[in-house]
């Protein structure tokens, strides 16, 4: 006895079918929603199907008032049954009915044809369908619409990688990228095309015989120099790239706005260098709730560095960051800059670039007024993760100097007599230490 029979395959598909519909008949029958009110005296309140404020003001019709009433405002109503099924559409047994109906459909029509081909041969008449040809066809079809899929792809998502980069180094990236992709693009093209237009044009037919063509040198050495020369020049232009971007002179280091990024469960902690353009020292053992990051104020840099409540950065000035982490690991991530750059507890790492769009070049490039730049966190380092964005500002070198010296400074009253006390305790600690070496 076979397989099919014994267990009644197309029985017990039908009674799938039947019991999800079922099932998905009452979710219909939830999501339909009537509200019939007439005669409705007084004012109108919000009343909505599903909570459907665009599907209640369409039902709204015939609103009258009643001037006979003193002062008194009557209302009319007349809504309409309003049916939402989107929660419907959404469920997984009504995709689940429409898989088995679209099974169903392409079996009997599997069955149709291949009944009508058993009269052919039973009449002994040449089989009506050619497989051969259908399935050449389908192929073209499927090479025209990959083809216009490609380009859809292309035309809705080519913006990621054809708008302007907020930064000097990222425009080179982004010339690398466009590069990339136009070579792959064409080899892409040229591949598919030849793949499934060869795959229609020596499609199976009876009056022809394959050949056989075991080998070819010279189209094996075609294949094999031409990729080996373009995927060397592409690697050669990314590692030149990436070393003018991660390797600047030191005279570019020198010249560069030096500020300090601290990452933390879950913010960013901003210090900017003072007049002297020097960040002073840090020590994790100096860190205490009033000198959250350490800083080490014996160290005369340290005393102008500046708070910074956000990142405001000079444009066409290039910029050193030193990037830290106090706990776990985190990622130093602006998206729009093409800079990121894994942050380490307990060493520094470093990111320089030079921003080349102010915060209002960049709105009115993208015609959104409201845009803004944005630092984020690329590690996901714990449950508060999302709440690591930190706002970015890109201004004029005059807004700049302007904002910096408005900063407080991080060597204020509480650290200065943080210090007092330590230094105080640590003088009694010495005279006590003293007169015991005396005694």
């Amino acid at each position: 006895m076979r397989f099919n029979t014994l267990f009644k395959i197309r029985n017990t598909i039908a009674v799938l079918a039947i019991a999800l519909m079922a099932f998905g008949t009452p979710l219909a029958a939830q999501d339909t929603t009537a509200v019939i009110s007439k005669g409705v005296s007084g004012p109108v309140k919000g009343v909505a199907a599903d909570n459907d404020l665009d599907a209640f003001a369409k039902g709204l019709a015939n609103i009258s008032k009643d001037a006979t009433t003193n002062d008194a405002t009557t209302a009319t109503i007349d809504v309409a049954v309003v049916a939402n099924h989107d929660a419907v559409y959404k469920s997984a047994g009504f995709y689940a009915i429409l898989f088995i109906l679209v099974c169903i459909f392409i079996a009997i029509t599997g069955k149709i044809i291949r009944v009508y081909e058993i009269t052919q041969e039973v009449q002994g008449k040449k089989a009506g369908l050619n497989w051969n040809n259908i399935q050449g066809i389908i192929l073209v079809l499927f090479l025209i619409l990959g083809l216009y899929g490609t380009y859809w792809s292309y035309n809705t998502w080519g913006w990621v990688v054809t708008k302007d980069s907020a930064s000097v180094h990222g425009a080179r990236i982004d010339t690398m990228m466009i590069v990339t992709v136009a070579i792959t693009t064409i080899v892409f093209v040229l591949t598919q095309f030849l793949l499934f237009w060869f795959s229609y044009k020596y499609r199976g037919q009876e009056n022809r015989k394959a050949y056989y063509y075991p080998h070819n040198n010279a189209i094996e050495r075609l294949w094999t120099i031409v990729p080996a020369f373009v995927l060397t020049a592409l690697v050669v232009f990314g590692f030149f790239t990436w070393r003018s971007i991660t390797n600047p002179s030191q005279d570019d280091r020198n010249n560069a706005l030096s500020l300090e990024v601290t990452g933390e469960q879950f913010k960013w902690n901003v210090r900017y260098s003072g007049e002297d353009n020097q960040l002073g020292l840090k020590n994790y053992k100096l860190t205490t709730p009033t000198n959250g990051l350490g800083i080490d104020f014996t160290d005369k840099k340290s005393w102008d560095d500046r708070l910074g409540p956000e990142i405001v950065l000079p444009v066409n000035k290039s910029v050193r960051v030193t990037i830290n982490s106090k706990d776990v690991l985190h990622s130093f991530y602006m998206p729009d800059f093409k800079v990121q750059m894994n942050a380490v507890p307990g060493m520094a790492t470093y990111f320089q670039f030079t921003p080349r769009f102010t915060t209002e070049e960049m709105r009115e490039k993208s015609g959104n007024a409201k845009y803004d730049y944005v630092l984020l966190c690329a590690k996901i380092c714990g449950s508060g993760h999302y709440n690591m964005q930190y706002k970015v500002r890109v201004v004029s070198d005059k807004e700049y100097k302007e904002w910096i010296v408005k900063q407080p400074l991080f060597f204020n009253d509480d650290m200065k007599k943080e210090m007092q006390l330590k230094s105080a305790s640590v003088s009694k600690e010495t005279l006590r230490n003293n007169k015991l070496a005396i005694n």
